[in-house]
């Protein structure tokens, strides 16, 4: 079974909590220490971000985190090399997450060969049409066993969100609001009335929430609505802070979390 489904199956009632990181960033070196000082707090998925000159679904935090990667010489096939060296101590799930062009650089099929090789579980691509999905990308990436996990929005048609929960596994990554990646203070009635709406729909497949969290209002109010909580934003500025210290990032944000 892929690493993603084993965590659902064996949750519970546990809410997850899958935090976002991006590789290479703030140091080129850093990939293997975060991702072994998250296992170690117990994070149940962690999504590495491959850095991209022109992110258009980030805010600030990230794409100033992408330059920096990017200017220390992070590539897609030094993160799989790093990510290869840890692959046989890692037993959290691994997400890559990336826009499509320097996938598509590498080629579908490389690229999905080079995840199972590194111990990567699956995908996020925000900028991937669902079409070429369907025809291109999910029946390599269903060779390989990897999971393509699809985004939905407070815009995307009840439709269209159950022909994704049709034909997609692993979860669904809700994104909270139609704006790009960053903290938030909370989540306004609009929000809330898309969760509650989303809730409604009994899809098939678990839903993870994430932009804007980063306390413990928003992660409450995500966590009432979801399987569980996606962080990026904050993590990436605590990351920035210690200056790729992971525990003492960790540590501040699980303090952050708790206020």
């Amino acid at each position: 079974m892929n690493k993603i489904n084993e965590v659902f199956a064996q949750k519970g009632e546990r809410k997850l909590l899958s935090l976002y990181f991006c590789a290479g960033a703030p140091r080129l070196d850093s990939t293997a220490d975060i991702i072994l000082a998250m296992q170690r707090r117990g994070i149940d998925f962690i999504e590495v971000g491959i850095p991209f000159s022109d992110p258009l679904a980030d805010g600030p935090v990230i794409q100033t985190a992408a330059t920096k990667a990017l200017h220390n010489g992070m590539t897609l096939r030094k993160l799989f090399a790093q990510l290869h060296d840890i692959k046989e101590e890692v037993r959290v799930p691994l997400i890559l997450m990336g826009y499509l062009n320097p996938i598509l650089h590498y080629g579908i099929e490389a690229f999905c060969l080079s995840c199972v090789e590194s111990g990567v579980s699956g995908m996020i691509i925000p900028d991937l049409p669902f079409k070429d999905y369907l025809e291109t990308v999910k029946p390599i990436a269903d060779r390989y066993d990897l999971r393509v996990i699809m985004l939905i929005t407070p815009e995307t048609s009840e439709e269209r969100i159950r022909f994704i929960d049709s034909q997609t596994d692993g979860f669904i990554y809700m994104v909270s609001g139609a704006s790009i990646t960053g903290a938030k203070d909370r989540f306004d009635e609009a929000q809330q009335a898309y969760f509650r709406r989303i809730n409604g729909m009994n899809l098939t497949h678990p839903r993870m929430i994430g932009f804007g969290i980063s306390n413990k209002r928003t992660l409450q109010a995500a966590q009432e609505a979801a399987d569980g909580v996606i962080i990026g934003s904050k993590f990436v500025s605590l990351l920035n802070e210690t200056d790729g210290n992971a525990d003492e990032a960790l540590e501040r944000l699980f303090t952050a979390l708790n206020n």
